[in-house]
Protein backbone atom coordinates (compact mmCIF):
# COMPACT_ATOMS: atom_id res chain seq x y z
CA UNK A 1 0.00 0.00 0.00
CA UNK A 2 1.32 3.46 -0.87
CA UNK A 3 1.69 6.34 1.61
CA UNK A 4 -1.63 7.93 0.64
CA UNK A 5 -3.42 4.62 1.20
CA UNK A 6 -1.74 4.16 4.57
CA UNK A 7 -2.77 7.68 5.58
CA UNK A 8 -6.39 6.98 4.62
CA UNK A 9 -6.34 3.70 6.55
CA UNK A 10 -4.72 5.31 9.60
CA UNK A 11 -7.29 8.12 9.57
CA UNK A 12 -9.96 5.43 9.60
CA UNK A 13 -8.43 4.08 12.82
CA UNK A 14 -6.07 1.39 11.49
CA UNK A 15 -3.22 1.29 14.01
CA UNK A 16 -1.15 -1.01 11.78
CA UNK A 17 -1.28 1.55 8.97
CA UNK A 18 -0.16 4.30 11.36
CA UNK A 19 2.67 2.07 12.56
CA UNK A 20 3.70 1.46 8.95
CA UNK A 21 3.79 5.25 8.40
CA UNK A 22 5.54 6.31 11.60
CA UNK A 23 7.49 3.18 12.55
CA UNK A 24 10.38 3.79 10.14
CA UNK A 25 10.62 7.38 11.39
CA UNK A 26 11.08 6.53 15.07
CA UNK A 27 14.87 6.18 14.85
CA UNK A 28 15.41 9.50 13.01
CA UNK A 29 12.92 11.11 15.40
CA UNK A 30 14.86 9.81 18.41
CA UNK A 31 18.10 11.13 16.96
CA UNK A 32 16.48 14.51 16.35
CA UNK A 33 15.18 14.56 19.93
CA UNK A 34 18.69 13.72 21.19
CA UNK A 35 20.02 16.71 19.27
CA UNK A 36 17.51 18.95 21.02
CA UNK A 37 17.44 17.44 24.50
CA UNK A 38 20.87 15.75 24.90
CA UNK A 39 19.34 13.09 27.18
CA UNK A 40 18.25 9.62 26.01
CA UNK A 41 15.38 9.26 28.49
CA UNK A 42 13.95 12.67 27.63
CA UNK A 43 14.40 11.96 23.93
CA UNK A 44 12.45 8.69 24.26
CA UNK A 45 9.70 10.51 26.14
CA UNK A 46 9.57 13.21 23.46
CA UNK A 47 9.25 10.67 20.64
CA UNK A 48 6.56 8.73 22.50
CA UNK A 49 4.60 11.91 23.20
CA UNK A 50 5.06 13.06 19.60
CA UNK A 51 3.81 9.70 18.32
CA UNK A 52 0.69 10.03 20.44
CA UNK A 53 0.17 13.60 19.24
CA UNK A 54 0.69 12.41 15.66
CA UNK A 55 -1.97 9.74 16.07
CA UNK A 56 -4.39 12.28 17.54
CA UNK A 57 -3.70 14.91 14.88
CA UNK A 58 -3.53 12.65 11.84
CA UNK A 59 -6.65 14.35 10.50
CA UNK A 60 -4.71 17.62 10.28
CA UNK A 61 -2.15 16.16 7.86
CA UNK A 62 -2.73 17.78 4.46
CA UNK A 63 -3.52 15.43 1.62
CA UNK A 64 -0.45 16.39 -0.39
CA UNK A 65 1.95 16.52 2.59
CA UNK A 66 4.62 13.91 3.24
CA UNK A 67 4.56 12.07 6.56
CA UNK A 68 8.28 12.40 7.34
CA UNK A 69 8.52 16.22 7.68
CA UNK A 70 5.08 16.32 9.34
CA UNK A 71 6.08 13.81 12.02
CA UNK A 72 9.57 15.25 12.56
CA UNK A 73 8.04 18.70 13.05
CA UNK A 74 5.82 17.25 15.77
CA UNK A 75 8.93 15.78 17.41
CA UNK A 76 10.80 19.09 17.14
CA UNK A 77 7.86 20.98 18.67
CA UNK A 78 7.58 18.44 21.47
CA UNK A 79 11.29 18.85 22.22
CA UNK A 80 10.91 22.64 22.34
CA UNK A 81 7.97 22.25 24.71
CA UNK A 82 9.93 19.93 26.95
CA UNK A 83 12.91 22.30 27.02
CA UNK A 84 10.66 25.23 27.93
CA UNK A 85 8.90 23.22 30.63
CA UNK A 86 12.07 22.52 32.58
CA UNK A 87 11.98 24.52 35.78
CA UNK A 88 15.34 23.22 36.88
CA UNK A 89 18.59 22.45 35.23
CA UNK A 90 21.16 19.79 35.90
CA UNK A 91 24.85 20.14 35.43
CA UNK A 92 25.81 17.46 32.96
CA UNK A 93 29.33 16.32 32.62
CA UNK A 94 30.52 15.31 29.21
CA UNK A 95 31.13 11.65 28.64
CA UNK A 96 34.58 10.65 29.72
CA UNK A 97 36.45 8.91 26.96
CA UNK A 98 39.28 6.64 27.96
CA UNK A 99 42.13 7.23 25.67
CA UNK A 100 44.88 4.76 25.15
CA UNK A 101 48.17 5.36 23.50
CA UNK A 102 47.90 5.08 19.75
CA UNK A 103 44.39 6.52 19.45
CA UNK A 104 43.91 7.29 15.79
CA UNK A 105 43.77 10.87 14.57
CA UNK A 106 40.30 10.18 13.17
CA UNK A 107 39.00 9.35 16.64
CA UNK A 108 40.57 12.56 17.96
CA UNK A 109 38.82 14.54 15.23
CA UNK A 110 35.50 12.84 16.03
CA UNK A 111 35.89 13.72 19.71
CA UNK A 112 36.72 17.32 18.77
CA UNK A 113 33.74 17.49 16.43
CA UNK A 114 31.40 16.08 19.08
CA UNK A 115 32.72 18.58 21.61
CA UNK A 116 32.26 21.52 19.25
CA UNK A 117 28.78 20.34 18.24
CA UNK A 118 27.77 20.17 21.89
CA UNK A 119 28.80 23.82 22.29
CA UNK A 120 26.34 24.92 19.59
CA UNK A 121 22.80 25.95 20.55
CA UNK A 122 20.15 23.24 20.17
CA UNK A 123 18.65 25.00 17.16
CA UNK A 124 22.00 24.92 15.34
CA UNK A 125 22.54 21.25 16.19
CA UNK A 126 19.01 20.45 14.98
CA UNK A 127 19.39 22.22 11.66
CA UNK A 128 22.75 20.55 10.99
CA UNK A 129 21.30 17.16 11.92
CA UNK A 130 18.24 17.56 9.71
CA UNK A 131 20.16 18.88 6.70
CA UNK A 132 23.38 16.86 6.79
CA UNK A 133 22.56 13.69 8.74
CA UNK A 134 18.97 13.04 7.62
CA UNK A 135 19.74 14.60 4.22
CA UNK A 136 16.47 16.53 4.13
CA UNK A 137 15.91 19.31 1.62
CA UNK A 138 15.91 22.92 2.81
CA UNK A 139 12.15 22.98 2.22
CA UNK A 140 11.63 19.97 4.50
CA UNK A 141 14.00 21.39 7.12
CA UNK A 142 12.05 24.64 7.00
CA UNK A 143 8.72 22.85 7.42
CA UNK A 144 10.01 20.85 10.38
CA UNK A 145 11.40 23.90 12.15
CA UNK A 146 8.57 26.23 11.14
CA UNK A 147 10.71 28.55 9.01
CA UNK A 148 11.02 29.34 5.31
CA UNK A 149 13.45 27.43 3.09
CA UNK A 150 15.49 30.62 2.73
CA UNK A 151 15.72 30.98 6.51
CA UNK A 152 16.73 27.31 6.74
CA UNK A 153 19.51 27.93 4.21
CA UNK A 154 20.75 30.93 6.20
CA UNK A 155 20.66 29.01 9.46
CA UNK A 156 22.55 26.06 7.97
CA UNK A 157 25.21 28.47 6.72
CA UNK A 158 25.49 30.24 10.11
CA UNK A 159 25.62 26.94 12.03
CA UNK A 160 28.34 25.56 9.74
CA UNK A 161 30.29 28.81 10.14
CA UNK A 162 30.07 28.61 13.94
CA UNK A 163 31.12 24.97 13.87
CA UNK A 164 34.00 25.72 11.50
CA UNK A 165 35.24 28.54 13.76
CA UNK A 166 35.19 26.17 16.76
CA UNK A 167 37.06 23.49 14.84
CA UNK A 168 39.72 25.99 13.72
CA UNK A 169 40.23 27.01 17.36
CA UNK A 170 40.67 23.34 18.31
CA UNK A 171 43.24 22.84 15.56
CA UNK A 172 45.44 25.67 16.89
Amino acid sequence: MDEAGLIRAARAGDEMAFDALVGPLVDPAFRLAMVFLRDANEAEDAVQEATLKGWRSLGQLRKDAAVRPWFLSIVANQCRTMRRARWWSVVRLGTVTRTEQGVSERLDLQIDLDRELSKLPATDRAILFLFFYLDLSLGEVGRILGISPQAAKSRVHRAVTRLRIGMVEVAK
